[in-house]
């Protein structure tokens, strides 16, 4: 198990928990876990692990608040899992900074092939260059953000759709290209992602996110980032 991937679980179900440490230990991961989210929030900070998988409906502090809080000082990946299936509830748990949303019941495939994405989001990018257009300065070999001097800080979803973004700057990219390029295949439906996630980018980045002026949106096709 040295260097294997360390991973969070984070379910008040004894038998969620039982079951995805048999399924990720089979695919060579070591597994935290914990029953709350006071104990999740204790692990996070003393065992710093490289993914957290999240059930929202837990006994003493709801998953979203438990993402806020970590966000806070950490840019782990999340992956939500949990029986809430409506829209608001994905939302409000992107909002926070999860990074993806899995509702139960769930194959374990599917769940592998989301942490592989989220994961491959944060390794390191080899020889990328430092792009710089107007105050915003981005280091995608170091995944540094950068606005007029101040560090800003990214989830590894919204650096990957700026990473993807600054590379076709000045190229419109469609809602489906984006979608494909940052969450694969099988993600085509899930506009919502794609929504809040450059809403949050935003709001981080622009002077004025009501009148962005590094993204622009193409009405009806999808997203523009202004050249250098």
């Amino acid at each position: 198990m040295t260097g294997a991937s360390r991973i969070l679980v984070v379910d008040d179900e004894p038998e969620i928990r039982r079951f995805l440490r048999a399924s990720l230990k089979a695919q060579q991961y070591e597994v935290l876990e914990a029953s709350n989210g006071t104990q999740a929030l204790e692990v996070m900070a003393q065992q710093l692990p490289d993914l957290m998988i999240l059930d929202l409906g837990l006994p003493d502090i709801d998953g979203v608040e438990i993402t806020r809080r970590i966000r806070e000082w950490n840019h782990v990946p999340i992956i939500i899992l949990s029986v809430r299936d409506r829209e608001k509830d994905k939302i409000g748990a992107l909002d926070a900074g999860a990074d993806d949303y899995l509702t139960k019941p769930f194959g374990v495939g599917e769940l592998m092939a989301r942490m592989r994405v989220v994961m491959r989001r944060i390794a390191p990018e080899a020889q990328e260059p430092v792009f710089a257009v107007k105050g915003l300065q981005v280091d995608l070999a170091r995944h540094q953000v950068s606005l007029v001097g101040k560090e800003i800080t990214l989830t590894p979803t919204e650096f990957d759709l700026l990473r993807v973004l600054i590379q076709n700057a000045g190229k419109v990219i469609t809602h489906r290209q984006l979608i494909q390029k940052v969450w694969g295949s099988g993600y085509e439906d899930e506009s919502s992602l794609l929504r809040v996630n450059i809403s949050n980018l935003r709001r981080k980045i622009e002077p004025d996110p009501n009148q962005p002026y590094y993204i622009l949106t193409e009405l009806g096709v999808g997203y523009r980032f202004r050249e250098a």
